[in-house]
C-alpha cells in the first residue's frame, strides 16, 4: 500500500495541483490530507495561486480516495465545497503491518499535548509546517511539512507510506526525512 499525505493546502491551486501530480506519478492508493485546506487563514498571506473553490473542485475529482481531518482554518463552510469528510479533529488508520496512525492536524493535539498513543502508535500532524520524522519515546513523531508555506529553511514538501516506512519528499521526489516501523 502507497500512501500520500499532504497538509496546508491553504487554497493554493499550484500546491494541490503539485500534490495531486505526485499522487498520480507515484501511484498512490490513497490521499491523506492533514487539514487548512482552502483557507490560507489569518496570520498568512495569500499564497500563490489562491483559488479555494478550484482546490476544492480538483480535490473532488478524488474524493473516494481521500481520508481528512480538521486544521485550524478549516471551517463549515469550507465543508459545503468538498465531497468527503474533513470535519473531524482526528482519525485512525490502522496499517497492513498492525502500526496505528493517529492522524490530526497538530493544533489541538501536538508533541507536547499528545492523546492517548500505545508503544509503537505514529502521531501524524502538520500545522507546524515543518517536516519531522522522528522518534518520541516509544511513539513516533510524522510532519510531512507544508505544501504551501514551509517554515524553517525547508521547501515544500508531502508525506509517503511505503514498505512500513514513512517518508517526507520534496516534489522532486527527493527524500528529506525517514521514519522507519517496526
Amino acid at each position: 500500500m502507497r500512501i500520500l499525505i499532504a497538509s496546508d493546502l491553504h487554497g493554493s491551486l499550484p500546491a494541490t495541483e503539485k500534490v495531486l501530480k505526485a499522487y498520480k506519478e507515484l501511484n498512490a492508493d490513497h490521499l491523506i490530507l492533514l487539514g487548512d485546506l482552502l483557507n490560507h487563514g489569518p496570520r498568512n498571506p495569500i499564497p500563490d495561486g489562491y483559488a479555494p473553490a478550484k482546490v476544492a473542485e480538483k480535490l473532488n475529482e478524488m474524493a473516494d480516495h481521500i481520508l481528512a481531518v480538521r486544521g485550524n482554518c478549516d471551517s463549515d463552510v469550507d465543508q459545503m465545497l468538498l465531497n468527503f469528510p474533513m470535519m473531524s479533529d482526528f482519525s485512525w488508520l490502522i496499517l497492513e503491518s498492525g502500526v496505528r496512525l493517529f492522524l490530526t492536524h497538530g493544533h489541538l493535539y501536538h508533541k507536547d499535548v499528545l492523546p492517548p498513543l500505545a508503544n509503537g502508535d505514529v502521531f501524524v500532524h502538520g500545522h507546524t509546517h515543518i517536516p519531522v520524522a522522528d522518534p518520541e519515546r516509544e511513539i513516533w513523531i510524522f510532519n510531512p511539512g507544508s505544501t504551501t508555506f514551509p517554515k524553517a529553511n525547508f521547501v515544500t514538501s508531502f508525506g509517503l507510506y511505503e514498505n512500513n516506512t514513512l517518508k517526507v519528499m520534496d516534489f522532486d521526489y527527493q527524500v528529506i526525512k525517514e521514519l522507519k516501523l517496526k
